[in-house]
Formats: C-alpha cells, sequence, structure tokens
C-alpha cells in the first residue's frame, strides 16, 4: 500500500474513533437517500430469506440437505459431473411399498395393492424432481444472481460510501491544515460514491417486475406440480376402489376345520406320579454365575465411559465414508465433523452419519 493510502486509512480510522468515542457529528447523508437505503436492505433480505426458505420449502429434511451438499462438494471436488438428487419422501415410500408388495406376491390383494400404490408413488417422486429443476431454473437461479450481483454491488458501494465520508469529515475537521486542493477532491469523491451508491439501490427497486415474474414463475411451476399430483392419485384411488369392490364382491372361503389327534395317557407302570428327576433342584448350586455377572458390571462401565450414541432411525450408506446402521444400534463416537455430522465407528466400520438420526448416550470430550 502506497503512503497516500495508509494516509488516508489513518484518517478514516481517526475519524471513525472520533464518532464513536468523542461523540463527533460526521456528515449527514439526505432523507431521500436514507429512505432509498432503508428500502434497499428491506428488499435485500427479502430476496435472500424467500431464497432460504424456498430451498427448505422443495428439501425440508436438513440430514438429507447438508448430506447432498457434502456430496455435491466432494463432486466437484473430484471432477464429477452427475451427482445424486434430493431423496423424495413420496420415493422414498413408494420403495417400501413396492418391496413388501412383491414380497407379499403381486397375486395377493393387498401385495398388489402395495405394488400399485408404490408405482404411484415412484411417480410423485419424479413429479416433485421436475417441480425442483423447474424452480430452481425459473426461480432460485434468478433470484441467485439479484444476491451475486446487484446486492453485492450495493454493499460494496455503500461500504465505499462510508470510508470516503470518514474520509472527507477528517479533512473538513482539520480544514486549514489539510490543503484545500485535497479538501476538494475529499468532497468530490464523497459525492460520487452517494450517486453510484444512489443509483445501485434505485436500479434494484426499479426491478421489481422483473422479481413479480420470478415469483409467477414460482407459482406455475407449483401449479404444474399439482396438476399432476392430482392426476396421478385420481388414478390411484380409481384403482384402490375397484380393488376393494372386488375384493367385497368374491365370497369368503369356508376354512374346513381339522380333526385334532388324540393322545392316550401314559400307563401307571411308566409313570413315576408326576415327578421328574430333571425338574429337582440341583443340590449344587454353580459357583460361575457371579464372576460372570462381577465381568459383565465391568464390561458395562467400561462402554458407558467411551463417547457414543444410540441410533433412533435405520440409516442406510449411499456415498463412500459413510457409516449404515440399524434403529438400536450403539456407535461409538470418535468426532463431530460439524453440527449435523458425527464420526463413529460399528463393527468394526468407521463413518460418518447425520447427528439427528441418534441420540447421544455419552457425549464426546473436548
Amino acid at each position: 500500500m502506497s503512503v497516500a493510502g495508509l494516509k488516508k486509512q489513518f484518517y478514516k480510522a481517526s475519524q471513525l474513533m472520533s464518532e464513536k468515542v468523542g461523540g463527533a457529528e460526521g456528515t449527514k447523508l439526505d432523507e431521500d437517500f436514507k429512505d432509498l437505503e432503508r428500502k434497499a436492505d428491506v428488499t435485500s433480505k427479502a430476496i435472500s430469506d424467500v431464497l432460504c426458505k424456498t430451498t427448505e420449502y422443495l428439501q425440508p429434511n436438513p440430514a438429507s440437505r447438508a448430506r447432498l451438499t457434502m456430496v455435491n462438494t466432494m463432486s466437484k471436488m473430484r471432477g464429477q459431473v452427475m451427482s445424486p438428487g434430493y431423496p423424495q419422501a413420496e420415493g422414498l415410500l413408494g420403495e417400501c411399498m413396492l418391496k413388501y408388495g412383491r414380497d407379499m406376491g403381486e397375486d395377493t390383494n393387498f401385495g398388489g395393492a402395495l405394488v400399485e400404490m408404490g408405482e404411484a408413488m415412484k411417480r410423485l417422486a419424479e413429479v416433485k424432481d421436475s417441480l425442483d429443476i423447474d424452480v430452481k431454473q425459473n426461480f432460485i437461479d434468478p433470484f441467485q444472481t439479484i444476491v451475486d450481483k446487484e446486492l453485492k454491488d450495493i454493499q460494496h458501494y455503500l461500504k465505499k460510501l462510508e470510508g470516503r465520508r470518514l474520509d472527507y469529515d477528517y479533512k473538513k475537521k482539520r480544514q486549514g491544515k489539510i490543503p484545500n486542493e485535497e479538501l476538494r477532491q475529499a468532497a468530490e469523491k464523497f459525492e460520487e460514491s452517494k450517486e453510484v451508491a444512489e443509483t445501485s439501490m434505485q436500479n434494484l427497486l426499479d426491478t421489481d417486475v422483473e422479481q413479480v415474474s420470478q415469483l409467477t414463475a414460482l407459482v406455475e411451476s407449483q401449479l404444474q406440480f399439482h396438476r399432476q399430483s392430482v392426476e396421478v392419485l385420481e388414478e390411484l384411488a380409481q384403482r384402490m376402489r375397484e380393488r376393494v369392490n372386488k375384493a367385497q364382491s368374491q365370497p369368503r372361503q369356508k376354512r374346513m376345520p381339522v380333526s385334532r389327534p388324540s393322545f392316550d395317557c401314559l400307563d401307571s407302570e411308566d409313570s413315576n406320579g408326576g415327578w421328574s428327576p430333571s425338574a429337582a433342584p440341583s443340590s449344587h448350586p454353580s459357583t460361575a454365575a457371579p464372576s460372570f455377572n462381577r465381568a459383565s458390571s465391568r464390561q458395562k462401565r467400561k462402554m458407558t465411559d467411551q463417547p457414543c450414541c444410540k441410533a433412533l432411525y435405520d440409516f442406510e450408506a449411499e456415498n463412500d465414508g459413510e457409516l449404515g446402521f440399524c434403529e438400536g444400534d450403539v456407535i461409538t463416537l470418535t468426532n463431530q465433523i460439524d453440527e449435523n455430522w458425527f464420526e463413529g465407528t460399528l463393527r468394526g466400520q468407521t463413518g460418518l452419519f447425520p447427528s439427528n438420526y441418534v441420540e447421544v448416550m455419552v457425549p464426546l470430550r473436548h
């Protein structure tokens, strides 16, 4: 940094300290500028928050979102173009129904109904995937461009304006000690930055027609999604009604009772009067039980000393580096990656798993 740049940084820091500590007043911006800045700030927050909530609306499971983000990041680092999509709840339900329906047999009424409904759920998942793609292209990406370009530019211009205001106020306060030409240049730069910031904020507010158009695209995408969903569900409901009517019209099969075999009593000479030697209590109690109990209690105390957690749900590892487990498994904790992911060991395997799938029993020591 040049000497002139260092001097300017010193001027700004000195003026800021005077205002914060000494109570000195700086140059006041006009009310029109302040009103414009307030409107631009509200618009900026609205766009950012709506983007965040739209993502949560499309992908409501936070653990799946975090895992998808991690997988996408790893895919980019490895140079992979294709990455797995978000696991839609309809698709997971459909896979479950298809599995058990085929296990029961499609020739059974209930099994066939599960298969039909599972296929319909898979179609709904495809419709939901189309909604995700459509909303991303027509709503999220245009709004994200505003965040990445226009909002960042506005923040940059406002920060530059504040710096030049501090520089101008410092020099104005020391008028007579600072050359008039330097003071004049500082005033011109301040006004120039004010005009640039004002123009950028006004341009943002003037694009409200485009923003409303993007909201309209979001509504159209949702409408198309619900129309297609209604078609799938109406077709499914008709098939379910037909199954119910068919089942009710068929006569129930009568179950013929099976005759029970007769059992002859034992002869009196073979009977020992109801007493069995094997049922008699042993006169020599075992001495191994107490030592076993002591060993098991020591093992339990040792296990509880280790950081561990208990699985609340089944988790199936879908990517390299993940640890799968079943509900009720006790997993040894080795590290916490972030607020959403743990690293742990189970049955000799180590990997990552989402924190909201487990309940911590013994926390990690820091």
